[in-house]
């Protein structure tokens, strides 16, 4: 599929850029699409071949590949109902070997617990329906498999402080969430460090972002960064370069490992002992 796309685009004599502006398709996922490291949503799909007046039988071929695609995987049927550059997001995370992740304000998607997903979504998406917000919720829990599958996925994950004690969804929530923060953390394959308050100011400031590798040496590492203004990917070698310094720069100020875990268990106690 991702090759009959990349054809029908040589076919058409347009760039990925010109794509990108008669469809609104992303540049980035439509990168990530032709070189089968994403599978694209239906109206994705559509909107591609229409694009490159695909004639009739040879529409129907690449649709049911779509379909056959989605079958395996990490697809779900709701997942079609997610934003486009969110599936995107999972597709990338199932296949990467690693992910470098930092947070400011909230707890990484990986290490969240049902009920704390629940809470940070209800309050990041105040007008999403019931339906809308439970469908984030399975996607969140569901993308929570890659650290316990077969070869997991080496996960290192940097917050503020700030992340650990804000009372998302109130004390009762928070302090399951520590308390699970604290069990997760212990795999092997998870690094967890904390930024103190008193480590003043630092690189991670101006907001979170995620730095994804891949097994395949041909596939350049890719950022991911969510924000008020909408999802972004960059795989440019300078912007990795960029995000690679800034991580090292986090991992220097951030408390050890194990001090960050001691840090944990101590907000939870201060928690508990004011009732929470």
């Amino acid at each position: 599929m991702a090759a009959e796309l990349r054809r029908l685009r040589g076919a058409a004599d347009l760039s990925r850029e010109q794509v990108s502006e008669q469809t609104g398709i992303n540049e980035a996922t439509l990168y990530r699409i032709e070189t089968a490291r994403a599978r694209p949503q239906k109206r994705t799909m559509m909107a591609l071949l229409n694009l490159y007046d695909v004639q009739p039988e040879q529409r129907d071929y690449l649709i049911s590949l779509l379909k056959d695609a989605t079958q395996q995987g990490w697809l779900r049927p709701y997942h079609s109902e997610l934003p486009e550059e969110y599936t995107a997001y999972i597709s990338f995370e199932s296949e990467a070997q690693g992910v470098r992740n930092y947070e400011s304000l909230f707890l990484p998607g990986l290490l969240q617990s049902e009920a704390y997903a629940r809470a940070v979504i209800r309050g990041v998406l105040p007008s999403a329906t019931d339906d809308e917000v439970e469908d984030r919720v399975q996607a969140r829990i569901e993308r929570q498999a890659v650290l316990t599958k077969d070869k997991p996925l080496k996960f290192w994950a940097i917050v503020d402080e700030a992340a650990l004690r804000r009372l998302v969804g109130g004390a009762a929530v928070m302090g399951e969430q520590l308390k699970h923060l604290s069990t997760v953390v212990k795999s092997p394959n998870i690094t967890f460090q904390v930024i103190p308050f008193g480590a003043g100011a630092h690189p991670g400031m101006p907001g979170q972002f995620v730095l994804m590798d891949f097994e395949d040496p041909m596939d350049t590492d890719l950022i991911y960064i969510d924000s008020m203004a909408g999802d972004l990917f960059l795989e440019s070698d300078a912007d990795i370069t960029r995000y690679r310094s800034i991580f090292d720069n986090l991992v220097a100020v951030a408390l050890s490992p194990n001090d960050s875990a001691s840090l944990i268990k101590e907000i939870a106690s201060e928690l508990k002992a004011k009732g929470g």
